[in-house]
């Protein structure tokens, strides 16, 4: 019934979950930048109580600038298709608050990119749909926390990778992917 509500026939939430998480492991490079802090490497790193791994990589000052599948694109073709379904205006307002609020939380960390705390947007975007269009909260949770997120901390921070000494930046990647898959999660719990 919560994934009706969304749009999408029962049936496809496991797929979607499944495909999220597996696509969470695949990273599509787009650009290499050159570092301008040595390139951490073979670490685990921890934010806000999240273990990241850092794979060992050959050492040089080179930054992979990568799309997630699981964490980006999947979320963006969803959003796309969702945004079809209910008022644009106030999916655009909730874009913009939610990008706005996570650019303003989101933290640059050595070694592993962009992070964000992964219960914000998650909650956030729940509690801003529930106040645009109570009717279409669950839509509206979904495109404005994905959709958010990817914009105000992944987009709008690419200018800081360079000072970050990580091998691989992702869109959509380790610092970014646990709040927009809980944001998926916690938008079909609003229906």
């Amino acid at each position: 019934m919560a994934f009706r509500k969304l749009g999408f026939p029962p049936e496809y939430s496991l797929l979607f979950l499944f495909l999220s998480l597996l696509g969470s492991h695949i990273n599509i490079p787009v650009s290499e930048i050159t570092s301008r802090e040595p390139i951490v490497s073979g670490r685990i790193i921890e934010f806000y109580r999240f273990k990241y791994v850092v794979p060992p990589v050959e050492v040089k000052r080179r930054t992979i600038i990568a799309v997630n599948i699981g964490g980006a694109v999947l979320p963006v073709m969803i959003s796309i298709f969702l945004a079809t379904l209910v008022n644009i205006g106030d999916v655009l307002i909730g874009v913009l608050i939610m990008t706005i609020l996570i650019h303003l939380i989101a933290r640059p960390v050595k070694g592993l990119g962009i992070a964000v705390p992964a219960l914000i947007p998650p909650v956030a975007a729940a509690a801003l749909a529930l106040l645009i269009s109570p009717g279409e909260a669950p839509i509206i949770a979904y495109i404005s926390g994905t959709l958010g997120s990817l914009i105000g901390a992944d987009l709008l921070n690419l200018k800081k990778i360079p000072e970050l000494g990580t091998p691989v930046a992702s869109i959509g990647g380790a610092g970014t992917f646990d709040g927009i898959f809980l944001t998926g999660i916690i938008s079909v719990l609003l229906a």
